[in-house]
């Protein structure tokens, strides 16, 4: 299943200057937990906006237009194109999750099956928003779970699961 996961604010913004604006260890933790044991793909920007650090226990791929681009870490995939993430894709077993940033989400939209939107409940300051463009109309709201904020999760938030509309 080739699956969405990403964090927004009230406005949609992803990240600023390739991180993302806040932390929340509970949102960080249900990442890891629904993602462990698969394979993560994002772009060279959010990698990069990582300092390259990889996640332990995930298959990472990262695309990036630059052909001459590479890691250090024998565990991460370099492609460059979605025609090679998803013919890799096609010949394995795991789940893969779209992390982002916003241009990688984009170019995967048509592939989406199931979607992790966590919206946190403020409006930051940052240079990257999801895709406005987003056809949320082929996705059904499925749940939704809210996070108060606590001593360790500075902010409250909801994830929401949606899945794609079957179409008849």
């Amino acid at each position: 299943m080739i699956i969405g996961i990403w964090a927004e604010d009230e406005a949609g913004l992803i990240g600023e200057a390739d991180k993302m604006p806040w932390s929340l260890p509970a949102e960080q933790q249900h990442f890891k937990e629904t993602t462990m044991n698969q394979v993560i793909l994002m772009g060279r920007k959010t990698f990069e906006g990582m300092n390259k650090r990889v996640l332990p226990g995930r298959i990472s791929i990262i695309l990036t237009r630059d052909e001459t681009y590479q890691s250090d870490n024998e565990k991460v995939l370099i492609m460059h194109s979605p025609k090679e993430v998803l013919d890799w894709y096609h010949k394995q077993n795991k789940d893969l999750f779209i992390t982002g940033g916003a241009e990688i989400l984009a170019l995967f939209e048509s592939e989406l099956e199931l979607l992790y939107r966590t919206v946190v409940h403020e409006k930051f300051k940052g240079d990257t928003y999801f895709p406005s463009t987003f056809d949320f109309g082929r996705f059904k709201l499925v749940s939704e779970k809210f996070h108060d904020k606590d001593e360790r999760n500075s902010y409250t938030f909801t994830i929401k699961k949606y899945e794609k509309v079957k179409q008849p």
